[in-house]
């Protein structure tokens, strides 16, 4: 018998490994196991078209899709980088803003060189050249479906404040860590460890929010 406040185990709605892995080693504190689109028998869940204008949008889509065709409470989320000198693009299609499929490399590379003709002349940060403030942005929707075919959905979110640099720093991450630096911690999210990441995370804060609602009994 599971006495904890928290189930046993969440499905997230992804077959992104990167991400998995980060609710994983997020979750994992709580004794929660945490399975992917990946670890099951999940071909039922259909291919979802993020066309939402917002990240509640897709990331409520995704959660829904899977949880009906699993039949189990799913977790999604949506997230994507939002630049200020580019109007707050990629925004929701950060993760296909070089096209389909979608590519960390190109994806990386085009938003370079839309800074290049936006941000002329960059600016100096302690001696770092910086293109433009940015804040990553995480929604997380977390879909339970009910006996007569409908459901609700509890939304958490999460943000982080940087800067976008001209060139990729670090190994590690995925998507557009590499180009997005955090002053306080003189760090890409690619050169930080996967403990500080998910402390300044846009996704970890948008998980701890989640957690909270766990805890609470909301959810």
């Amino acid at each position: 018998m599971n006495n904890s406040p928290y189930p046993d185990s969440i499905v997230i709605a992804t077959r992104n490994k990167g991400k998995a892995q980060e609710f994983r080693s997020l979750l994992a504190p709580l004794g929660i196991e945490v399975l992917s689109l990946l670890d099951l028998s999940a071909s039922a869940v259909p291919e979802v078209e993020e066309d939402g204008e917002t990240f509640a949008a897709n990331a409520e889509k995704k959660a829904r899709a899977a949880a009906l065709a699993l039949g189990r409470p799913a977790l999604a989320d949506d997230s994507g980088i939002c630049v200020d000198a580019l109007d707050g693009a990629p925004g929701v299609y950060s993760a296909r803003y070089a096209g389909e499929p979608s590519d960390d490399a190109r994806n990386n590379a085009k938003l370079l060189r839309e800074l290049a003709e936006k941000v002329p002349q960059p600016a100096e940060l302690n001696g770092v050249t910086v293109l433009s403030t940015a804040r990553f942005v995480c929604v997380l929707a977390l879909y339970i479906p009910s006996k007569d075919g409908g459901g609700r959905t509890i939304f958490a979110e999460g943000e982080c404040e940087g800067v976008i640099i001209p060139e990729p720093r670090g190994e590690g991450g995925f998507g557009y860590d590499p180009l997005f630096y955090v002053p306080e911690l003189g760090k890409t999210f690619s050169e930080l460890t996967r403990e500080e990441k998910n402390q300044i995370s846009h996704r970890g804060r948008a998980l701890r929010a989640f957690v909270e609602k766990l805890r609470s009994g909301e959810i």
